[in-house]
């Protein structure tokens, strides 16, 4: 068995051709896709976050409608930029939307990807330490928001307050119990990995990573796979980690599906770079008939090695298309894999 969810980025454009044209669109419709997934019998709803992009993007009102309005179906972000956050600021709202949804929030939280503008997280006031990179600030941000994901009290109460306090120090309210064990991390690297896994985070993995040895992407996805796990054991952590990864993947079953998707102009590994010098692969896409669908992600190791497969969908063709890419893929892919 394996979870399956969708991934949605949540874009959207003032186009006739595009079924979300605008905010409201994209946020109504990433309610009803989520709804018609649970009923559909998948395992996930996971949405990107952009800043400064036409997509979605402060993630906690979306979350706590999805969890208010489903009852089973998981709930997360893939993810969530940690340079723009406020860790304590962020664990309120966590814990919220965690207990709206009855203790279904996955957040997958990460450094970030290339931006629509320079140095997006100074606008929101954050800069780093002097002598440390943007990267070294989405990991503090990240550690204090572990920390006090616990629950453990750490502020001094105020000996004449408002209203009556428990006693010693207190921590933020509201607090999700459980909620520190569903926290993932997004790694582009085997190092990033590596780290999630020393400090008890679970894993997600897109479709792009580091191009660390110039192998086909789904064999270093299942290394960095294996590398994040060796360093779980090696952490002693006593609970098993959860492993997600991300693919484009499309069951050809009726003439809507061959006219999006049937040209197979992305069945190989691309190759580009992030920033200025970071080599990175982006992995291939999957489009065709079931049967041959199943034959191609059955030698997909990456895949193999996760629990959790989330399917990246095309959100501005509608809800109705993308309850159909989701239950082709349930219905004539999953069982003939043993994922069902």
């Amino acid at each position: 068995m394996k979870k399956i969810g969708f991934l949605s980025f949540g874009h959207w454009t003032p186009s006739p051709q595009s079924q979300t044209r605008s905010a409201a669109d994209t946020l109504l419709q990433s309610i009803d896709l989520a709804v018609a997934a649970e009923e559909l019998g998948a395992d996930g709803a996971y949405f990107r976050v952009h800043h400064f992009a036409r997509q979605l993007a402060s993630p906690f009102p979306l979350l706590a409608a999805v969890g208010a309005k489903t009852s089973r179906i998981e709930i997360g972000t893939a993810v969530i930029d940690m340079r723009y956050e406020n860790p304590l600021y962020m664990v309120e709202d966590a814990g919220a939307a965690d207990l709206i949804a009855g203790g279904r929030l996955q957040l997958g939280i990460s450094r970030g990807s290339p931006e629509q503008v320079i140095d997006g997280w100074r606008y929101f006031g954050y800069a780093p330490a002097e002598g440390k990179t943007d990267a070294d600030m989405a990991r503090r941000h990240t550690e204090v928001f572990l920390d006090v994901l616990r629950g453990e009290g750490f502020a001094r109460p105020n000996p004449q307050p408002m209203f009556p306090n428990p006693p010693g120090l207190l921590r933020l309210e509201p607090h999700a119990a459980g909620l520190r064990d569903r926290i993932w991390w997004g790694a582009g690297s085997n190092a990033t990995g590596e780290w999630a896994a020393k400090l008890g985070m679970n894993l997600q993995s897109s479709t792009l990573k580091n191009d660390e040895s110039g192998r086909p992407f789904h064999i270093q996805q299942a290394e960095q796979i294996r590398i994040f796990r060796e360093a779980w054991k090696a952490a002693g952590h006593t609970r098993q980690p959860r492993v997600s990864v991300s693919r484009s993947i499309f069951a050809l079953v009726d003439d809507r599906d061959r006219a999006y998707f049937g040209r197979g102009n992305e069945n190989d590994d691309t190759i580009g770079f992030l920033g200025d010098s970071t080599r990175a692969i982006f992995g291939r896409s999957y489009a065709a008939e079931p049967d041959t669908l199943i034959e191609q992600l059955a030698k997909d190791e990456a895949i193999t090695e996760a629990d959790t497969l989330l399917l990246t969908v095309p959100n501005q063709l509608g809800v109705d298309y993308n309850a159909h890419v989701i239950e082709a893929i349930l219905k004539y892919v999953a069982p003939g894999l043993g994922w069902r």
